[in-house]
């Protein structure tokens, strides 16, 4: 037989296009349409519906960037259309290519009850099946003419990104308003064909089943009348019929099909249009949950179902039937899906906490699964906090998206640095975003790593990122693939059903352990570090708010359980409402750093709103323990988890004496400072050209480098600009050596101050190098007046240090990494994050670098020609200058704090992140001294948070965990009268496979594992 093949597939791409699919609206006749734009702001429900409207035709303009138009359509149905299906097509102005990332609706009734969402693949309401004929139509549509930001040629600057910058021209023109039949066969036709026709493209020419689909869609497209497409279709789909019901064999691979629609709650939007976008798509999936029976829908982010409470009530009833009928899943069981990389311990517990309480508050459900499809890498101290919530499983398949290695497996355990492990899941399909093509389908099963010993895998099925979610078109395909010879196997499940099946076929996974390194996006480490900031502070004001108003409670408040009448009240609920705020702005394109300008611009807002609030109650809590301000004395409050100053972790009291500081100038420029721990020189260029550690008789600083060096790189990205630092930055750098000021500053503190003024390009930099009695470590203020664009500001610090791995602080511990790049995956990791610190060591002898609120880092080594030693290089990154999608990022002042602390081991590392997060704060008071509610005997334990219980039983919680990566025993000391202790979860549960210690004359006994994590809840007496 002649091959005819490509004549064949042509035809039916040019028959399903300009034939078929048009036949599925055979008839249509125009809707009247009417419109009021909205001023400002979205306005409430009943006032748009009331609004002053005005006509308006199809192929009109309408929509300022940001703007809300209510339109209002009617029509009435014809009387000869009785007895058959009709819908109305409402096109706004859609490019089907861009569904979630341009203008969106929401379809109401008159009386203000919501239909379905309209997007770029969703543009029809259904009227009546059938319809009787001669009926009144009247709809309202908000209409939300968000601007396109992502255009077809990408990562174009544009002021689009606010409104206040974006303008007032129209950005869309109203394209369809009719009502039409909706022929249910030509409808059926259609996927039958689409499905037949993937599927054939991704069979072997060779194979007798590519042939077979191929003789059957010729002789169904020979059946189509191409005048009477919607008289010829059930014929045509006969002659399908025989090839869609041959089934596939045992062995296909089977896809888990869960609805879903990944909606980022913030990204080329503002967080206000999220609220928006959460009800649009809930209302369209719990309308396909009452048409499809077999569809299951799954949805994370326990915010966006809150913004679902608060704002649409009458959508989030209908979520709320659907979860009861167990169709609509909560999943994930986080507030929203978080970056992991940069949040802090407490923060990343609390995701869980506050996720999975709302979850089991709203529907009784508890998670198993953690759902992290679109997050930028995974820090490895995540599997020990996902078991910890009481959870067991992670999906993700960012992953997927590496440049430069291709993960080895689809599903395996992940191994954090407790030795905690997690099943975890990487969907072959590469897609959050999966729409039942059969090019999906096909890559999953061929891409899947875990052929001959798994066979299962998911796909995240529905249009994501701004939402919109499954469509009636995927379900009607994946109907046809649940057994269809050539295909994967698919069927709807939820994700818990999903892993269940998983796990009990693979019991012997292999094992990945230490972070999920996103070999992308690493830049997200350092844009916007005015968001970066104002995260670092919110999470450790918290602990400082969380720790004073629970020691004023027990201290100054009332008995537990009786009124709470007395001097001071723990604010449990302005607390919470504080964390779900610090929580939401974790969100992984917030956080990172990826968002619009109106993101961060009301970012920064909202930070400095809640440090306001949370210095508040700060105050109220130390003033409560501090007791009367008047003739008192100054005391000290040290937050920090270790003594400092002669104060105690957790306490107050009187500063203790540290002694002095020598100051004295160089003969050829700079200044020399001393304290008998440590002896730095700052040179004439105000680098510092030694640091040198008196009791070990050891240099810091390389020979012949100078540190604190700033360096400046040319920073233009292939793509993704706010996203991507690419290797190739490093070709061309410019060391900022040029000074216009190197001073000696006074200081009423008893320290030595070197202030130091540097000018390049159009900014100015500031710094003050301080060394303090007492302290083996030199603190670096930096003030940076940035007005470059493309450009990546580094600090660096060349150490004389010969180290093959490093350690950078991540949640509860720290992770290491190696110092050089034998490997591809090592090479990949160019730039990486920590948290607090970075630590270098040889046996013996160490260096940490500290930082108050910066995260992205990279780490060198080069051995010197001069004496064979080796230079390991530390650079801290300072600033970057994208223009996508904020064309203003970080322009302005911008303030850092970091400290070098050589002959430091990882032990002091850790002290010295914690003291420059959590500087002490002096009250005048009679008090005398507070002493600490919670006090442990070995600094290798720090204790991460004390609280009282969330459940306002008046129970203190403690959270503490080892910190250096070995064991430890510790004697806990409690500050109050304890009844008793249970150890828990961290939603504060009772854990019943885990002993319970004693509480001994007011202590307890503990023996952690290396990272081991501990919460204990005590009842007070």
């Amino acid at each position: 037989m002649h091959d005819d093949r490509s004549l064949v597939e042509a035809r039916l791409k040019r028959v399903l296009d300009e034939r078929i699919r048009p036949a599925v609206y055979p008839e249509s006749t125009p809707l009247d349409v009417a419109v009021w734009d909205a001023p400002g702001e979205p306005v409430p429900v009943e006032e748009g519906l009331a609004g002053p409207v005005r006509p308006v035709s199809v192929g009109d303009r309408w929509g300022a960037p940001w703007a809300t138009s209510w339109f209002r359509v009617s029509g009435t149905v014809p009387e000869r259309w009785a007895g058959r299906t009709v819908e109305a097509i409402l096109d706004l102005g859609f490019d089907e290519n861009m569904p979630g990332f341009q203008c969106e609706g929401l379809v109401y009734r008159p009386d203000g009850s919501p239909v379905k969402g309209l997007n770029p693949r969703n543009q029809w309401v259904r009227i009546g099946a059938p319809v009787a004929g001669g009926e009144e139509v009247l709809l309202h549509i908000e209409a939300a003419s968000n601007p396109v930001i992502l255009d077809y040629h990408p990562f174009v600057p544009t002021t689009l990104g606010d409104k206040e910058t974006a303008g007032t021209e129209p950005q869309y023109r109203l394209a369809r308003m009719d009502l039409a039949v909706f022929d249910e066969n030509v409808w059926q036709l259609v996927l039958d064909l689409e499905v037949l026709g993937e599927l054939m493209a991704e069979l072997p020419v060779e194979g007798a089943r590519r042939w077979e689909i191929l003789r059957a869609i010729g002789r169904a497209l020979d059946a189509v009348d191409l005048q009477d497409v919607n008289g010829t279709a059930v014929a045509a789909r006969e002659r399908l019929a025989g090839v869609l019901a041959t089934p596939a064999p045992a062995t296909a691979h089977h896809i888990s099909a869960v609805g879903h629609a990944h909606i980022d709650s913030a990204w080329l939007w503002p967080l206000r249009e999220t609220v928006r976008k959460v009800a649009r798509t809930t209302a369209n999936m719990t309308a396909l949950l009452e048409d499809e029976p077999e569809f299951v829908f799954a949805m994370s982010q326990a915010q966006q179902f809150a913004w679902i409470k608060e704002h649409r009530p009458e959508v989030y009833a209908k979520v709320k039937k659907a979860v009861a009928e167990g169709r609509f899943v909560p999943a994930g069981g986080m507030w929203v899906e978080s970056d992991t990389n940069m949040p802090g311990s407490e923060a990343m517990a609390r995701q869980f906490v506050h996720g999975k309480r709302f979850f089991l508050d709203e529907f009784g459900i508890e998670n198993d699964e953690a759902w992290l499809p679109d997050t930028f890498g995974f820090a490895a101290g995540l599997p020990q906090i996902i078991k910890a919530a009481g959870s067991k499983w992670l999906l993700t398949q960012k992953i997927s998206w590496s440049k430069i290695n291709k993960f080895p497996h689809h599903t395996f355990d992940w191994e954090g640095i407790d030795g905690t492990r997690i099943f975890t899941h990487f969907p072959p399909v590469d897609s959050y975003n999966c729409s039942m093509t059969g090019e999906q389908i096909a890559h999953a099963a061929r891409n899947f790593k875990e052929k001959g010993v798994a066979r299962h895998s998911l796909a995240p099925t529905g249009w994501g990122d701004g939402g919109g979610g499954t469509t009636r078109e995927m379900i009607g395909k994946a109907a046809r693939m649940r057994s269809l010879e050539g295909s994967a196997t698919v069927e709807w499940e939820s994700p818990g059903a999903f892993f269940a099946k998983a796990e009990a076929e693979y019991p012997n996974p292999p094992v990945w352990v230490g972070e999920l390194y996103l070999e992308l996006h690493r830049a997200t480490l350092t844009s916007q570090a005015r968001t970066k900031q104002g995260n670092r502070r919110s999470e450790h004001l918290l602990r400082e708010a969380e720790l004073w108003a629970a020691t004023a409670a027990v201290r100054a408040g009332s008995a537990a359980g009786t009124p709470d009448t007395s001097p001071y009240t723990y604010p449990y609920d302005q607390l919470d409402r504080i964390w779900k705020t610090v929580l939401l702005h974790q969100f992984h394109d917030i956080l990172p750093g990826s968002s619009i300008a109106w993101v961060h611009r009301e970012a920064e807002k909202t930070y400095a709103a809640l440090a306001a609030e949370l210095n508040g109650i700060i105050d109220s809590a130390q003033r409560a323990l501090a007791g009367d301000p008047a003739g008192g004395t100054t005391l000290l409050f040290n937050s920090a988890p270790h003594a400092r100053h002669g104060v105690a972790a957790g306490a107050a009291g009187p500063a203790g004496g540290a002694g002095q500081v020598e100051l004295s100038p160089r003969e050829d420029g700079g200044f020399v400072l001393g304290n008998g721990l440590l002896e730095v020189v700052v040179d004439g260029r105000g680098l510092v050209v030694s640091a040198y550690d008196i009791a070990a008789e050891r240099e810091t600083v390389a020979p012949g480098e100078a540190a604190n060096l700033l360096q400046i790189h040319p920073d233009f990205p292939n793509q993704w600009d706010a996203w991507d630092v690419d290797e190739f930055y490093r070709n061309t750098v410019t060391d900022l050596t040029d000074v216009d000021e190197v001073t000696a500053v006074p200081n009423g503190d008893g320290a030595a101050v070197v202030r130091v003024v540097r000018s390049f390009g159009t900014s100015k930099v500031t710094q003050l190098l301080t060394l303090a009695p007492g302290t083996k470590r030199l603190d670096i203020d930096t003030e940076v007046d940035w007005h470059e664009t493309e450009k990546f500001l580094k600090a660096a610090f060349p150490l004389d240090v010969h180290a093959e791995r490093y350690a950078s602080e991540t949640q509860f511990g720290h992770v290491y990494r190696a110092t050089h790049t034998n490997t591809s995956w090592e090479a990949a990791k160019f730039e990486a994050c920590n948290h607090r610190f970075v630590h270098l060591e040889e046996p013996g002898w160490g260096v940490a670098l500290v930082n108050d609120s910066t995260y992205g880092h990279d780490v060198t080594r080069t051995v010197r020609a001069s004496d064979g030693g080796t230079t390991t290089t530390v650079r801290v990154s300072l600033l970057r200058a994208p223009r996508f999608p904020d064309p203003e990022t970080d322009q302005g002042v911008h303030r850092f704090r970091h400290a070098l602390a050589p002959g430091a081991a990882i032990g002091d590392a850790v002290r010295e992140g914690y003291r420059i997060n959590l500087p002490e704060r002096p009250v005048e008071g009679t008090a005398g001294e507070v002493a600490p509610l919670v006090a442990v005997d070995n600094d290798a334990v720090v204790v991460s948070a004390v609280k009282l219980a969330d459940d306002k039983s008046g129970d203190l919680v403690v959270r503490l965990y080892e910190s250096t990566g070995g064991r430890a025993r510790v004697t806990v000391a409690l500050g109050a009268e304890i009844g008793g202790l249970a150890v828990t979860d961290l939603l504060e549960r009772p854990l019943a496979d885990v002993e319970r210690p004693q509480v001994t004359e007011g202590t307890v006994r503990l023996s952690l594992r290396p990272f081991e994590l501990v919460t204990l809840r005590l009842t007070r007496v």
